[in-house]
């Protein structure tokens, strides 16, 4: 188990800011943590790492309490450029991490190598521009090879080349085995990174795991449909009728499955859709409200 939280509540006073927050991942993987400003993202990672106290629950990584100091070794969150110290350079502060977890001096030059930041590297952090800082805090984060990685909106702010960048450097740190957190605006980001969202409202996550989103999802316009809905329904086939078409996803329904059914009953297609979710449709659809006002 990477990660088991299970009924988080956090409260500021009187306010309850997280709301019975519970969830597993099992095993590695990017998760997204979507919602609008104020519903919750940053403070649920702060008490998942032990930076904020929290009145109810439990959580445990990697199958420890997450107070447990030993993760320090195995974790990383990358928070705001405000943790920078703008007279040091960035090879300073890759430095100065190696030295506290114990890692060899030479694996800050491999780092900033890697993260693409080694022209700059010796540089005082005062003169770089926010895509830079961004790098310097993301090899901050990779250097002890985490496996789990949290980030708070790494790619804000950043221009299209950075950004795409810093896609492809999570993706790749996934690949390696490692599990990614990662809260964002940029929807269209997260789908090309994930199709794992946990969208958040007022402290509570109001869908998890949405392993479809991204998945194809077809529209299949017909003659006879109503001979088709029961050619459907005897193969047992589940698809969504509106009047003349068909709608399925390519996870329940392989289209070439669905194609050979009808042809094989001498169906006429008239028109094939191909669409896919994605994060922006559902989070307009769960935050109508909140774009109506």
């Amino acid at each position: 188990m990477i990660i088991n939280v299970q009924g988080l509540k956090k409260r500021y006073k009187k306010q309850e800011v997280l709301k019975n927050i519970t969830f597993q991942i099992e095993e590695p993987k990017i998760v997204a943590l979507v919602g609008p400003n104020g519903s919750g993202k940053t403070t649920m990672m702060n008490c998942l790492m032990n930076l904020l106290p929290f009145q109810e629950g439990e959580v445990s990584i990697l199958g420890k309490s997450h107070k447990d100091p030993s993760l320090f070794y195995e974790v990383s969150y990358l928070q705001d450029n405000r943790v920078l110290y703008g007279d040091l350079t960035g090879e300073d502060h890759l430095k100065f991490i190696c030295h506290v977890q114990k890692l060899p001096a030479v694996k800050a030059k491999e780092v900033a190598e890697y993260i693409g930041m080694a022209s700059y590297a010796k540089k005082r952090v005062r003169s770089y521009s926010l895509g830079m800082k961004q790098h310097l805090l993301l090899a901050m984060a990779v250097l002890n090879n985490p496996k789990l990685v949290l980030l708070d909106e790494p790619i804000n702010g950043l221009d299209p080349t950075s950004a795409i960048h810093m896609r492809h450097i999570l993706m790749d740190l996934h690949a390696k085995g490692t599990t990614v957190i990662i809260s964002s605006h940029n929807l269209e980001e997260i789908d090309k990174m994930t199709n794992t969202i946990y969208f958040m409202k007022d402290g509570e996550i109001l869908e998890e795991s949405l392993t479809n989103l991204n998945i194809p999802h077809y529209t299949l316009h017909v003659s006879e449909p109503d001979k088709v809905n029961e050619i459907f329904k005897s193969n047992k086939l589940h698809v969504e009728r509106q009047s003349d078409s068909f709608t399925f996803s390519e996870a329940t329904l392989p289209l070439n499955q669905a194609i050979e059914v009808l042809y094989e009953n001498g169906i006429q297609i008239h028109q094939i859709e191909n669409r896919k979710i994605g994060a922006e449709k559902r989070y307009m659809e769960l935050f109508e409200s909140e774009l109506k006002s």
